[in-house]
């Protein structure tokens, strides 16, 4: 049994003394008083050390705790819900572990490369606490609905000899002198597996070598990627939805404080419960040129309003900060006045940061919705312009067969279309889900391998699978982390991973 208690289950105990371990992520101190925001990776409890209470050598050893000297407290829990979890520790002991000498991030703001430099620290805040959490919380809520599915975790190599979407954005790697590839996808095989199996799911890393910098590009992120014997296109939705539903809900109902604390606004995850949207590549590109309303509301018109309404939003945080800064300089604010300025100062131009790329951005998207091609695949501007008119994933499919994966079959009712299918979460964060139907026609297949310039030996156990006791079926491919960048509402995938890899950034 151990000898001490988790953060977590504290409440549990009110009233009696207990031993808590952790770090010292947050210290003020009064006349004769301390307080310890202690954090064990379970949660944070403020800790009071008083002379009276703890006696003069507890409270010299609280005022000699730094920044994340990690400690030993003996203390009473009583209950106090202004606290964190409701409670607070009345400290009789407290013994320093280990010192922590110069933790070089302060409280202070930090540029964003300082902080992924940091990475290995920087996982320890609040915020980056928070968001790990409810990743946690979604990786075990996709476990939990596959396999209350009937589905069968099977797990697809990481070293492959092929492609799975061409050869362009694959990392190369000598294999005992064979050239191998670090997998971008596990779905050829997991089609294998189903046919073995029935249903499957796979989760693991992949990889892919894009020389890009957007918000929403990884080197190395986590894919789940489901693949179901017997299905169709649709039923392959159903199963989407269904997963999407499923962890949503969890990270509702589990993730309270973690999503307080990100100060996450849950009204989309709330409405992202009910049923979404279906529409056809076709109808997508007419809602996104603004040929057709969503709820009365046309694209272009939303675009040029949220254009105006940032202008002057830009206009009142100039004034705003102006008028805060003069008062700071004026010297006629007490103390506490300045401090709760200058902290209001910082948040607003914050504010006038966001308001500035909202600025940037909105002229590219309108362009793309104007000038959007027929025939082209979405890019991150037409995914967000099409986005911003629902408050829920949106389910695109049956796409024009050139800009998809040689592997996905054509519509029987129209050839120029694939059925594939993408899913696009709101509030303009893209693609979180890819998938379809995949081709089983032999033929079929060997004419798009070909199309798409890919080594056809590599492929013969692939089409092996259509010539012995073939079946519809379908499957997708879901992004871990554009999945916890939408639900936690991060500016960039790299918060989503705890150590991100990606174009530029190989450490820590």
């Amino acid at each position: 049994m151990s000898d001490f208690i988790y953060i977590e289950n504290a409440k549990q105990f009110v009233g009696q003394t207990v031993t808590l371990k952790g770090w010292v992520s947050n210290k003020r101190e009064g006349k004769g008083i301390v307080f310890i925001i202690l954090r064990d990776g379970t949660g944070f409890c403020q800790c009071v050390v008083t002379e009276d209470n703890s006696g003069i050598e507890n409270l010299n050893n609280a005022q000699s705790c730094t920044l994340e000297t990690s400690v030993n407290i003996e203390g009473i829990i009583a209950l106090d819900e202004k606290q964190i979890g409701g409670i607070e520790i009345q400290v009789t002991n407290i013994k320093i572990i280990g010192e922590s000498i110069e933790y070089p991030i302060a409280k202070k703001e930090h540029g964003i490369e300082f902080l992924m430099d940091q990475r290995h620290l920087w996982l320890r805040s609040t915020r980056q606490w928070a968001i790990m959490r409810i990743r946690n919380t979604i990786i075990f809520s996709i476990h939990k609905y596959f396999q209350s599915q009937q589905f069968i975790q099977m797990d697809a190599p990481i070293f492959t000899g092929n492609a799975c979407e061409g050869t362009s954005t694959l990392f190369e790697s000598d294999f005992y002198g064979d050239t191998a590839y670090l997998s971008q996808s596990g779905q050829l095989y997991g089609e294998a597996m189903a046919m073995a199996m029935g249903k499957i799911y796979t989760f693991g890393p992949t990889f892919r070598a894009e020389k890009s910098k957007t918000r929403r590009h990884l080197s190395e992120f986590w894919m789940i990627e489901p693949e179901m014997a017997f299905y169709d296109i649709f039923q392959n939705m159903d199963t989407i939805e269904g997963m999407l539903h499923f962890v949503i809900k969890e990270v509702i109902e589990n993730c309270k404080t973690e999503l307080e604390t990100i100060n996450r606004d849950i009204s989309i995850l709330e409405s992202s419960l009910k049923p979404f949207p279906r529409m056809t590549y076709d109808e997508a590109v007419d809602i996104i040129k603004g040929k057709v309303p969503v709820n009365g509301v046309y694209s272009i018109a939303l675009l040029e309003k949220e254009l105006k309404d940032a202008e002057d939003s830009l206009v009142a945080i100039d004034n705003e900060i102006e008028e805060k800064e003069k008062k700071i300089a004026s010297g006629s604010l007490k103390k506490g006045e300045v401090n709760f300025m200058t902290a209001k100062v910082i948040q607003l131009k914050q504010e006038k940061n966001d308001i500035e790329e909202l600025l940037r951005n909105i002229p590219t998207w309108l362009n793309s919705a104007r000038n959007f091609e027929y025939g082209n695949d979405f890019g991150g501007s037409d995914e967000t312009v099409l986005t911003k008119l629902f408050d829920s994933p949106v389910m695109v499919y049956d796409w024009p067969h050139e800009v998809k994966a040689f592997y996905l079959k054509r519509n029987p009712e129209d050839n120029r279309f694939a059925r594939g299918v993408d899913v696009l979460a709101p509030e303009g964060y893209g693609e979180i889900v890819g998938g379809g139907e995949r081709e089983t026609n032999v033929e079929s297949l060997i004419e798009k391998i070909h199309e798409h310039q890919l080594p056809m030996e590599e492929f013969e156990w692939y089409l092996d699978l259509r010539k012995f006791g073939s079946v519809p079926h379908s499957g997708f491919g879901l992004g871990l982390e554009r999945l916890v960048t939408w639900v936690c509402k991060l500016k960039h995938v790299r918060e989503s991973i705890p150590f991100p890899r990606m174009y530029g950034r190989l450490k820590p």
